[in-house]
C-alpha cells in the first residue's frame, strides 16, 4: 500500500465500513502507485512552523485513547527533519498522562488546526521521552528563548504518516493577536483612504 497514512489507518475494519457506505473504491485508488505521505515535505513543514498549538493522543496499557492539548508560542512544535518532530514539554497539571501512556506504547496521533484558514493535519508518529538532562544540546535546541515555561523533558516524534482534511465543519475562529491585527489593518486602510483631516 503506497499511501502511509491510509496503510496505517485503514484497518480492514474500516475498510468494511467504506464498502458498506460506499467509499471504498475512491479510497482504495489512493492505496496504489509509489509511497506518499510517509515524510513531511515544504508546505507541511511551513504548516507546523506556524502553529502554536497542537492536540496530541495516546492509548493507555488498558486500552483508552486519551487526548491532550498542547500550546506554546508559534513554532513551539518543531521539525528537526522530514521525519522527526520535537517539542520541549513544559510543566502543566502535573498529571503526566501522556508520558506515561507512551512510556508503555509510543503510538500516537497529532491533530493539527488552522482554525482561520480552515485547515487541518493528521500525523501519526512514535514518540519518544526524553529528560533534560540526558540530552542538553536537543533540550537547548527545542527550548523556546523568552517563553516563560518550566520544561521539564523533551518529545521527539518519528513519523510515520500524515494526511491533509478537507476543510468542511472547521469553523473559523481566531487568537486574540489575529483578530488584533485584522482591526489594526482595517484601522490602517481606513485612514489611508480618508485623507487629511479638514
Amino acid at each position: 500500500m503506497a499511501h502511509k497514512f491510509a496503510e496505517i489507518a485503514f484497518t480492514d475494519a474500516v475498510k468494511s465500513v467504506q464498502q458498506t457506505m460506499g467509499s471504498r473504491s475512491g479510497y482504495a485508488r489512493r492505496e496504489a502507485g509509489s509511497d506518499i505521505n510517509g515524510q513531511l515535505g515544504p508546505d507541511e513543514i511551513k504548516f507546523v512552523a506556524e502553529r502554536d498549538s497542537f492536540y496530541i493522543a495516546s492509548v493507555s496499557e488498558i486500552g483508552w485513547p486519551y487526548v491532550q492539548f498542547r500550546g506554546g508560542p508559534a513554532g513551539f512544535l518543531k521539525v528537526l527533519d522530514g521525519q522527526t518532530l520535537g517539542f520541549a514539554d513544559f510543566r502543566g497539571n502535573r498529571q503526566y498522562i501522556t508520558a506515561g501512556n507512551v512510556a508503555e506504547d509510543d503510538r500516537i496521533s497529532l491533530f493539527l488546526m488552522d482554525y482561520p484558514n480552515r485547515r487541518r493535519l493528521k500525523i501519526f508518529g512514535r514518540m519518544h521521552v526524553i529528560g533534560t538532562r540526558d540530552d542538553p544540546a536537543l533540550t537547548a535546541r527545542l527550548t523556546i528563548a523568552d517563553y516563560a515555561a518550566v520544561v521539564e523533558r523533551v518529545m521527539l516524534i518519528k513519523v510515520e504518516a500524515f494526511d491533509w482534511n478537507c476543510p468542511q465543519h472547521i469553523a473559523p475562529r481566531f487568537t486574540e493577536n489575529e483578530i488584533a491585527a485584522a482591526f489594526a489593518a482595517h484601522r490602517e486602510g481606513n485612514a489611508k483612504n480618508c485623507g487629511p483631516a479638514s
